[in-house]
C-alpha cells in the first residue's frame, strides 16, 4: 500500500475509533470519571500501569485501587495517614502487589506536595524536549527514594532498559493529545502531540507488521521509534492519532 493510500485507510479508521463510544470499554474510561486535573492524572497513571491483559479486568482493578483511595486520589495522596495504607497490603493485579502500591503512594505524596502536575516529572531539561530523555528522567525520578523496592521496576518502563514503554506512552497520549473528539484529555501543554511515541502493545505491533510499518524483528524501544517515525510521515503534528486505527483494527476488526 502506497503512502497516500495508507494515510487515507488509517485516517478512516481513526475517525471510526477516536470517538466517545470508544471510552467505556477502554481503560481511559477510568480517568474520565474524574474532573480535577490531578485526579485525572493519578487515575490515568494507575489505569495505564495496570494495562496488562483484558480491558475489563484492567478497568475493574483500576477502579478497585481508586476505591481504596476513597475515589479522591489527589486528596488521598496528600492527606492520608499511615493507618490508611493498611488497606493496600492485600491489593493485587497480576504482578502488582501491596509493596508496589505503597511505593507508588509514597512517590505520589512526595511529588504532589511539591508540584501541581505530573507533567513536570517528564520534563528532563533537555531542549528541545526529547521523549526518550523524558521517559528516562521519569524513571530515575520515580525511583529516587533510598531503599526503593527493586521489584517495582517492572511497573515503570524506561528506554534505558530497552522497553517499548507502551504503558507510559499510552498515558502520555491520554494527557497530551488535544482534539475535538473528547477521548484524550489534552491537559498538558509543555509536551506536544508531535513529540509523542506510539504505544506499542501486542495488538498494535501485530497490525503494524501486517501493514509493513515495522521491519525490526524484536519489539523494544527501537521498534517504538521505528513505528512512530513512519506514522510521522502520515501526520507529522499528531502521529499517535493512528494508535486508534491500529488498535481498533486489531481488537474490533481482527485485522
Amino acid at each position: 500500500m502506497k503512502l497516500p493510500e495508507l494515510r487515507a485507510f488509517l485516517d478512516s479508521k481513526v475517525e471510526r475509533y477516536n470517538q466517545p463510544e470508544f471510552i467505556p470499554l477502554d481503560p481511559i474510561s477510568v480517568p474520565h470519571e474524574f474532573a480535577k486535573k490531578q485526579d485525572i492524572e493519578i487515575a490515568g497513571f494507575m489505569a495505564a500501569v495496570f494495562a496488562w491483559g483484558q480491558r475489563k479486568t484492567i478497568i475493574n482493578k483500576s477502579k478497585a485501587f481508586l476505591h481504596l483511595m476513597d475515589n479522591d486520589p489527589h486528596q488521598f495522596v496528600l492527606e492520608h495517614e499511615d493507618a490508611d495504607l493498611l488497606r493496600f497490603q492485600d491489593f493485587k493485579h497480576r504482578t502488582f502487589n501491596g509493596t508496589d502500591a505503597l511505593y507508588f503512594l509514597q512517590f505520589f505524596k512526595w511529588y504532589y506536595s511539591k508540584y501541581e502536575s505530573l507533567e513536570t516529572a517528564f520534563i528532563s531539561g533537555t531542549k528541545p524536549f526529547d521523549m526518550e530523555a523524558g521517559l528516562t528522567h521519569f524513571f530515575r525520578l520515580f525511583f529516587s527514594f533510598p531503599h526503593h523496592p527493586r521489584r517495582t521496576y517492572k511497573h515503570i518502563p524506561t528506554p534505558a532498559r530497552k522497553s517499548a514503554c507502551k504503558r507510559l506512552n499510552m498515558f502520555l497520549r491520554w494527557m497530551v493529545r488535544d482534539d475535538d473528539k473528547g477521548v484524550d484529555f489534552g491537559l498538558w501543554r509543555r509536551i506536544k502531540s508531535s513529540q509523542l511515541m506510539c504505544p506499542l502493545d501486542v495488538h498494535v505491533d501485530r497490525v503494524a507488521r501486517r501493514l509493513g510499518l515495522i521491519k525490526r524483528e524484536q519489539t523494544d524501544w527501537q521498534t517504538t521509534l521505528e513505528l512512530t517515525a513512519v506514522l510521522k510521515k502520515l501526520n507529522p503534528n499528531d502521529p499517535v492519532r493512528y494508535d486508534f486505527a491500529l488498535f481498533g483494527l486489531a481488537v474490533e476488526e481482527g485485522f
